[in-house]
């Protein structure tokens, strides 16, 4: 129960509903509860600009999803979640209205909750395991729960940071600030190390910045969660490339005793198809980093973006989703996303395939792009498009796309922005002499700790899945900082020994 004495006069209102929620419910009552409904921004009032959709819910509407909830002997959500958030504590702190100790219980063991309750894949991961869908009801929306909790902690101003321990003298580098480098550096400074992250671009977050428009997760949002971090001691020094501003013997030479990479995937996949090097025709990461973090949507920056206003994004991941509807934002007057398979088979979350419905994105599905063309000036205006059907399942278990022969479309656009996968950067695996290296360019890591063949060096995220989801990213950071300080332990308590 939070201190009634600092609550508004609206919070205080709240108290009697508060007690009337708190009263035992049956299992039965609890289990022919509606799941709540996320507010939203209007579909047209927001495809016009970059507030943040999810409104996200109310202390009412939590508390009353938070009763969902029917206290499994052996919950299956906490089995689905990457971090390994205790979910049934969080959501029961948020039932009784102590929402401060719910936010609390969530960093015990999450770097990023405001981050993950915005754009972790939860139907797919600790929803899908929820017992409500065993009885073919929705889940309990322990997404928008988790937002909450630390949407409430961070507007009440009564921000907690996490316990560290006695610092050990350790010092620690991570490669990138993404969700696998800042997972891993906040369970390392608890843990007592010196940790420093460094940063290839000027702005903290990865990915988290460049990668995902502030309409689906505000940059503010991120900036707390890496002021907390701050205020656990981790260093963060941007502009600084690992591998070419400073080595692998420098950060040995500066008394790093371990070294976490999670530099990511940033470089771009294509199609290898006519028409690629015409201009109008980038890939999502060019153009969502250039108007996330460079401003190139303003027409007076030093390097703006094309505006177009028939675009294409090629691809049906959750890139390709932030890519059609900036575009949208931006101008377009018509977007639209070609994607080779049915709407079923697309790998973007479903959330964000509404949204983009809603927001007039048009979805040529079952449709793969085999040239563009271009004017005199070599600018993209056309796309000719090949008309799929759905075989056998391929490898991916997903049935595979087909073509129809002779089903040829051609259609206007000026601008293509292709969304088919990403591959890591070279740098590392390069100038890292010793590790090994799949042959997509991934850090080979014993899967179990995270650790490379360099024994110093631990990696996670993209870098060595190819791409993953942010979760998954923060998982693999939470698994090589336990893991490596299980090994600093062991080698210190060799080293006393000797």
């Amino acid at each position: 129960m939070e201190n009634t004495n600092n609550l508004s006069p609206s919070e205080r209102r709240l108290e009697p509903w508060r007690d009337e929620l708190r009263k035992n419910i049956k299992t039965k009552e609890r289990s022919a509860m509606e799941r709540v409904r996320m507010p939203e921004l209007d579909p047209e009032y927001r495809s016009h600009n970059n507030e943040e959709v999810n409104l996200g819910l109310t202390p009412e509407q939590a508390m009353k999803e938070a009763q969902r909830c029917l206290d499994c002997a052996n919950p299956g959500c906490m089995s689905g979640c990457p971090v390994g958030v205790n979910i049934p504590t969080f959501i029961k702190y948020i039932e009784k209205g102590e929402f401060l100790k719910a936010a609390s219980a969530l960093k015990e063991t999450s770097a990023l909750p405001s981050v993950c309750g915005r754009v972790c894949p939860q139907e797919k991961q600790c929803e899908a395991l929820c017992i409500h869908v065993k009885a073919k009801k929705e889940p309990v929306a322990i997404g928008y729960l988790e937002r909450f909790a630390a949407d409430y902690e961070r507007e009440s101003g009564q921000i907690s940071v996490p316990e560290i321990a006695r610092p050990n003298g350790i010092k620690i580098a991570v490669v990138g600030s993404g969700p696998a480098g800042l997972s891993f550096a906040g369970d390392m400074a608890k843990l007592g190390y010196d940790v420093t992250v460094f940063e290839a671009l000027h702005e903290i977050g990865g990915v988290l910045k460049y990668g995902i428009p502030e309409f689906r997760l505000p940059n503010d949002i991120v900036d707390v969660e890496i002021d907390i971090l701050k205020k656990m001691s981790v260093k963060f020094v941007n502009n600084c490339i690992v591998g070419k501003t400073i080595s692998y013997e420098d950060l040995h030479e500066e008394g790093f005793e371990g070294i976490f990479v999670a530099s990511g995937a940033g470089l771009p996949n294509f199609m290898n198809i006519p028409g690629e090097n015409l201009v109008g025709v980038m890939s999502s990461n060019e153009y969502l980093t250039r108007v996330n973090l460079m401003d190139a949507a303003n027409p007076e920056s030093d390097t703006p973006v094309l505006i177009g206003k028939k675009v294409a994004v090629i691809g049906g991941g959750n890139t390709a989703m932030d890519s059609v509807r900036t575009a949208r934002r931006l101008g377009a007057e018509r977007s639209m996303i070609v994607y080779r398979r049915s709407e079923d088979e697309m790998p973007a979350r479903i959330e964000e395939v509404k949204h983009a419905k809603e927001e007039g994105v048009e979805f040529l599905t079952l449709h793969n792009p085999v040239e563009y063309i271009g004017d005199e000036k070599g600018r993209v205006r056309q796309m000719r498009l090949q008309k799929m059907t759905l075989g056998e399942p391929d490898a991916s278990g997903r049935r595979r796309p087909v073509p129809m022969e002779g089903a040829v479309e051609i259609i206007d656009v000026d601008e293509v922005i292709v969304s088919v996968g990403v591959s890591p950067n070279p740098l590392i695996p390069a100038t890292f002499k010793g590790l090994e290296v799949s042959k997509w360019g991934t850090i080979i890591v014993d899967e179990s700790t995270m650790r490379s063949a360099l024994p110093d060096v631990y990696a996670g995220g993209d870098i060595v899945r190819g791409g993953a989801t942010v979760i998954l990213a923060m998982g693999d950071g939470r698994k090589a900082a336990a893991a490596m300080h299980r090994m600093k332990k062991l080698t210190r308590g060799e080293s006393n020994r000797r």
